[in-house]
């Protein structure tokens, strides 16, 4: 699905044919998929308006006017039958539901950048919330909206809650003020605090492995912390050094080349796909010589957010391979295996890293850096794919379709599908 500003357009993931079409009162800011994928929500922000339509039934639609409340923020529950949308202000958390119409009210709700999470199986919801200058975090039941738990956690200024893919355990953050991460039970007991280091700047980014035995944490003094879930004490933590200089590292480095073209085939004017190949520039990856000097960039101290330190991390869906983005080196993806606990691959590109994410199915991962090209890293080496077509498409942000087969990839107002053959096991 996507949006083109009033119009929503649904079309069939293999073959890219218009399935449907519907029109939306205002320009469309968000969609999301319910879980069955039924059902399409969109959210109209500026109007404080959210529209959902129905697959099955293209003629029921259904409207939810937060009114002079105002919307900031809309989404929805595991379920895929209630939509949560936050008011302006973060005054609250509006719960409507699809099949009832009843509504229901979740007050204080935090303002921060992760303030809501889901348990994987959809069972339990936790919210961050303030109130009387101090944190709290609630836990509710999906399926009747009842709170099960609330406790206040010890932090500072709470950034974000995170589960365990086993919904076990429930991370809770500070601010980056403060390096401080806390782990509780589903009923709200303290199980962990960890802290690596006081008085600098702390957490940027978290992420647990798939099997809920490791949290990841990326800082801002350029290293992870890998901890580990029977006593959520450090085990390891990777640098990010400057230099690679390890024989056990393999170092791929995209290099450009031109083209070459026989005379033969050359005419006058060339041919518009003859023209196209002579001016583009093809990337290849070759294995550097050790040691290898990566490119970094000095931040900006006087500035907020510096570009310093562990700005992504990623584990594969097996577990073996964590992917990591230092951002003073912002052209390299790490990727380091979980079971030896070695950096085991460095990607230099030439460009930026934007994104960078795992197939769903398979220890593989596409990375974009800003160009027309799709990066594909898997254990077998990797690969740069120019994207076919006329002119620029620089790939901001991609996106794997849950069977692992094909990657949208998309630039500021234009996507385009990739397609991956199936290899035969």
């Amino acid at each position: 699905a996507s949006g083109v500003q009033y119009r929503l357009v649904v079309r069939d993931a293999s073959s890219l044919q218009i399935l449907q079409l519907y029109t939306c009162l205002d320009q469309i800011q968000y969609i999301e998929w319910s879980s069955d994928s039924l059902f399409i929500l969109c959210a109209m922000y500026k109007r404080g308006i959210v529209q959902v339509w129905s697959l099955e039934q293209p003629d029921w639609h259904c409207k939810i006017d937060e009114g002079s409340a105002g919307l900031v923020a809309s989404c929805w529950s595991p379920d895929g039958r209630h939509i949560l949308n936050t008011t302006e202000f973060h005054l609250r958390i509006t719960v409507w539901s699809l099949c009832t119409k009843s509504v229901s009210y979740i007050k204080y709700p935090k303002a921060c950048q992760q303030g809501i999470a889901f348990t994987r199986d959809g069972r339990y919801m936790a919210v961050a919330e303030r109130r009387d200058c101090k944190d709290f975090v609630s836990i509710f039941v999906c399926s009747n909206w009842q709170l099960l738990r609330h406790f206040d956690t010890e932090t500072q200024d709470l950034f974000g809650i995170d589960w365990a893919p086993n919904g076990c355990v429930l991370a809770a953050w500070d601010t980056c003020l403060e390096y401080k991460i806390l782990l509780y039970s589903l009923d709200g007991r303290l199980l962990s605090t960890y802290r690596a280091y006081e008085w600098s700047l702390g957490i940027k980014s978290i992420a647990w492995s798939p099997s809920s035995q490791f949290l990841a944490i990326g800082s801002y003094d350029e290293k992870v912390r890998i901890l580990n879930h029977v006593t959520w004490k450090k085990i390891t933590e990777f640098e990010h050094p400057a230099t690679i200089a390890n024989k056990r590292t393999i170092v791929y480095k995209e290099v450009e080349k031109s083209p070459s073209v026989e005379t033969e085939r050359l005419s006058f004017p060339p041919t518009r796909a003859l023209a196209s190949s002579l001016f583009s520039t093809q990337s290849k990856y070759d294995i550097a010589q050790l040691p290898v000097p990566l490119q970094c960039v000095k931040p900006a101290a006087d500035r907020a957010n510096p570009r310093m330190g562990i700005g992504m991390l990623a584990f594969s869906p097996d577990n073996c391979f964590l992917a990591t983005k230092n951002d003073n080196i912002p052209n390299a993806v790490w990727i380091w295996d979980v079971q030896k606990l070695k950096l085991s691959v460095v990607l230099e590109q030439l460009c930026g890293i934007q994104c960078f994410q795992w197939d769903p199915r398979q220890p593989r991962l596409a990375l974009c850096t800003g160009n027309s090209k799709v990066y594909l890293w898997s254990p077998a080496g990797c690969v740069a794919v120019q994207v076919p077509g006329e002119g620029d498409f620089p790939i901001v942000s991609l996106s794997w379709s849950s069977s692992g087969d094909s990657l949208a990839l998309l630039s500021k107002d234009n996507f385009c599908v990739c397609y991956l053959e199936r290899e035969e096991v």
